[in-house]
């Protein structure tokens, strides 16, 4: 990874700063694009290695063009890898739902705007969680819904596997080398369910029980985004641990639900995600970025 440039959203906790750590550690220049400045120079302090910390709030567009403009170097990895789950009800300051805008939108806008500058791979992050998952065209963003959290973060990773298969497509349409893939981290003990821990002590300590008992490590948990990241994979492919029912092991290629497979499907949510972004595709065959 010398010499090679990887921008992290998210990379300040869990998943996202153990692969940072790992891609600086053999020699990448990392950028830490987080929320809290602060905690990504608490992260990047850990780190051996070059590291870079920039603000990136993915729940609003203002910021995600202000960190693409302020981008202007070479990209040769990017991991879409910041997100929520299950978070109570909330909006982005855009007004999108919040698991979303946050998951897939923030994700969908920052990754167009900074595609000019990419050289090689595009990994998001998405979650077996997608295998519930539906895309609810006429409430996107839970706005004539009963609010449910869990269907809100699997509509979102299922749109993230969703992006990835149209986005690659789209990069093959163009005559790009840039490939796009997607991983899983299994069941990782990581901060992302953080916010329950107000909940009642006896759920706390059934959730902390069974996370400790059947997760893996945050290290483990980053391989197959580190995989997505370098390893020889098709573009579109998607990686996760290999092991009982994807939830722990080395990283492998792993399948996806009907609904990550279908194409109309994959399109319709890119237009879509155009109109609530009013970002868009900026490649075209004569555009199309080289090695």
């Amino acid at each position: 990874m010398t010499g090679r440039t990887v921008v992290v959203t998210g990379a300040n906790s869990g998943i996202g700063r153990a692969a940072a750590r790992a891609l600086a550690a053999k020699g990448a220049c990392v950028v830490l694009a987080v929320r809290d400045p602060a905690k990504g120079h608490a992260a990047a302090a850990t780190m051996t290695g070059d590291t870079v910390v920039r603000r990136l709030d993915l729940a609003g567009l203002s910021s995600v063009r202000a960190f693409a403009e302020e981008f202007t170097e070479p990209i040769d990895v990017l991991i879409n890898n910041a997100g929520l789950m299950i978070p109570p009800l909330g909006r982005t300051a855009d007004g999108f739902e919040l698991q979303f805008g946050t998951n897939h939108l923030g994700h969908f806008a920052l990754t167009n705007l900074l595609l000019p500058r990419i050289r090689r791979r595009v990994v998001t992050v998405s979650s077996n969680g997608h295998r519930t998952g539906t895309i609810d065209f006429d409430d996107l963003n839970w706005e004539r819904r009963p609010y449910r959290a869990f269907a809100a973060y699997a509509q979102s990773k299922l749109a993230n596997l969703l992006f990835t298969a149209e986005l690659q497509r789209r990069l093959t349409e163009a005559g790009s080398p840039v490939r796009a893939t997607a991983a899983h981290p299994g069941m990782a003990a990581t901060g992302l369910l953080g916010h329950l821990d107000g909940e009642h002590p006896r759920l706390h300590r059934l959730r902390t029980a069974i996370i400790s008992r059947f997760s893996q490590s945050e290290d483990d948990g980053a391989l197959p985004t580190l995989y997505a990241a370098v390893a020889d994979v098709p573009g579109g492919g998607y990686a996760g641990p290999g092991g009982f029912l994807q939830g722990r092991g080395a990283p492998k290629l792993v399948g996806r639900s009907r609904a990550a497979r279908d194409d109309a499907l994959a399109r319709r949510l890119w237009t879509a995600s155009e109109q609530l972004t009013g970002i868009t595709f900026p490649l075209t065959a004569t555009k199309a970025t080289k090695r």
